[in-house]
């Protein structure tokens, strides 16, 4: 039963994670550890670091066409694990490219991750480059909804 219990635990931090892009829209996450978690094909990546358990703050956000060939060995992985204190990496698996640009601007200007600095908001009229996105963004700015972030 103790197996169980603790084998329950380890699913439960290291499994699935939801982030919440700028829109609002959730995306789950898998969490892989090592590079044999890495799924087939392309998607989203998010390097992060986790501080007591429960604490997840994004590091670097990106996307790749394919995981295997540029998560293992990325440039920017030694700088997030040696010097950000990067603890494993969460992926998720997009197949259209279009798809892939634009959840990774809704993730990039939510968060903000210290390593990115390309689709970062600079100021708060600075809008979207995704047309879907932009159309979002100023239809939540006409009516002054607030756009969870």
């Amino acid at each position: 039963a103790a197996l169980g219990t603790e084998t329950n635990r380890m699913l439960f931090l290291f499994g699935w994670h939801t982030w919440l892009g700028e829109s609002g829209r959730p995306y789950r996450f898998k969490i892989t550890l090592t590079p044999k978690g890495l799924p087939e094909g392309g998607g989203i990546y998010v390097f992060v670091q986790r501080r007591f358990v429960f604490f997840l703050f994004p590091l670097y956000i990106g996307k790749a066409t394919n995981f295997r060939s540029r998560l293992i060995g990325h440039e920017r992985w030694w700088e997030a694990w040696w010097k950000r204190g990067a603890t494993e990496r969460h992926v998720l698996v997009i197949k259209k490219s279009a798809d892939r640009a634009r959840v990774e601007e809704d993730l990039i200007r939510r968060y903000q991750p210290r390593m990115n600095d390309i689709l970062v908001p600079r100021h708060a009229n600075d809008g979207p480059n995704n047309p879907r996105l932009r159309r979002w963004w100023k239809f939540k700015r006409m009516f002054r909804i607030p756009f969870f972030g």
